[in-house]
């Protein structure tokens, strides 16, 4: 029998990765970790800007109203499911990473970007310096309570492990005696790093974009 493939993400992206997968005949455990939620914040003038860093689809998803001011930016994005949510913003997208917060910034930098807006999360890796010119709070995750019943759910799963802060929390709930059959699936060395040792295998696929990290948990799981 196949493995399940767990997913940590927050909520909505939680049930839309979950979909994907169930759609393909896999079996998924949704077992978000955190949830995001907005945060207050004030619209910077777009004048100082001549690009959106975008991270993460939360950005877009919690930035309401304020977001419009900023419609006149190109936006570089990191994944193709934060620049999907731009585009439905009414964002053009200038271009997408494939490798994380860092690369993203150097591309945008190559492709001549010198004065960037960084709209975040409270928790994220890029911080004033170089292009970006400004980091903008959006949103807060907030960790989830995880009992040990509900961690169990993972014994013999694939996990996706699609931040640093997912797999420091799922470091946190699954004791290093039962991580000796779960497999994980990371978006980046990073992130892979962040879950600690002792899992039976920890894989970060070359790139993941589109479906890579589902195709990859798939391959596995087999």
């Amino acid at each position: 029998m196949s493995r399940a493939i767990a997913v940590l993400r927050p909520e909505p992206g939680n049930r839309v990765t979950t979909a994907a997968i169930e759609a393909r005949g896999r079996r998924a455990i949704r077992l978000p970790l955190f949830e995001a939620r907005a945060v207050a914040w004030e619209v910077p003038d777009p004048e100082r800007f001549d690009a959106l860093l975008l991270t993460s689809a939360n950005a877009v998803r919690h930035a309401g109203a304020g977001l419009t001011q900023l419609r006149e930016l190109p936006v570089h994005a990191v994944g193709d499911v934060t620049a999907e949510a731009a585009r439905r913003a009414g964002f053009a997208v200038a271009s997408i990473g494939e490798s994380g917060a860092e690369a993203l910034v150097a591309r945008a930098e190559a492709m001549g970007v010198q004065r960037a807006l960084h709209l975040a999360g409270r928790e994220r890796t890029l911080e004033i310096g170089g292009i970006i010119a400004e980091v903008v709070t959006i949103y807060v995750s907030e960790a989830l309570p995880i009992t040990a019943d509900m961690a169990a759910r993972l014994a013999g799963s694939v996990a996706l492990i699609q931040s640093a802060r997912a797999g420091a929390r799922l470091a946190e709930i699954v004791a290093l005696a039962q991580r000796k059959d779960i497999i994980l699936v990371a978006t980046s060395e990073r992130a892979a790093a962040a879950a600690g040792a002792g899992w039976e295998r920890v894989l970060v696929p070359p790139e993941f974009r589109g479906t890579a990290l589902i195709d990859a948990a798939i391959a596995l799981a087999d």
